[in-house]
């Protein structure tokens, strides 16, 4: 979908310029870490946003505010909200997304589109899981060539932590807001934060 993920790299590109990320080894490590962190909490957050909307339990508003306070760096919120923006606004092209906020955070704007295209939780969960993956990877072969065929086969090899993913997420959608998930990526954090002030960059985030 034209939601504007091309333009953010999830933190690879500050990677690159500090010179932690330079192989497809480098690449692997970086996904997996992600996978795991701001992977997790993404899956459940777009989960537990479908989830809440197919059975009028939880608020979106209440989940977008935990997500808020999950979401330690400037830097990561105002690239999350941007990217929900721009997803809300393509995704109520295509089908009957449910109101609510204007700009929320990427999880809870693809749970909010997964509910009106009739997805289930589990399906907004792996959603949420892929992307934070793949668009990474594809920043990675756009900012230092890599070999586009090595690094699907990168992603390939991380299939299974996908699903896993996915799953955990599938399981946390049906619990409170404030016991969601709350795992931290402290240097995507910190990538995120160079990376907003640094003068030169090709990426918006």
């Amino acid at each position: 979908m034209p939601t504007g993920g091309h333009a953010h790299s999830g933190g690879v590109e500050a990677a690159v310029t500090d010179g932690s990320l330079a192989s497809l080894t480098d690449l692997a490590a970086f996904l997996l870490g992600r996978l795991h962190t701001a992977g997790l909490v993404a899956a459940a957050f777009a989960a537990a946003t479908c989830h809440g909307i197919e059975t009028g339990r939880t608020g979106v508003i209440e989940l977008d505010a935990e997500l808020d306070a999950r979401t330690p760096s400037p830097a990561q919120r105002a690239a999350s909200r941007a990217q929900g923006r721009t997803l809300l606004r393509a995704g109520r092209a295509a089908w009957p997304v449910p109101a609510g906020p204007r700009a929320p955070h990427h999880p809870v704007a693809l749970g909010m589109v997964a509910a009106g295209a009739g997805l289930a939780p589990g399906d907004a969960a792996l959603a949420a899981a892929h992307a934070t993956v793949t668009g990474p990877a594809t920043a990675a072969t756009r900012l230092i060539g890599l070999d586009p065929l090595a690094v699907t086969a990168v992603l390939a090899r991380l299939a299974d932590d996908v699903e896993a993913t996915a799953h955990a997420g599938e399981a946390a959608a049906t619990l409170p807001p404030r016991e969601l998930p709350a795992l931290t990526g402290v240097r995507l954090d910190l990538l995120a934060e160079r990376h907003r002030v640094t003068a030169l960059r090709m990426f918006t985030s």
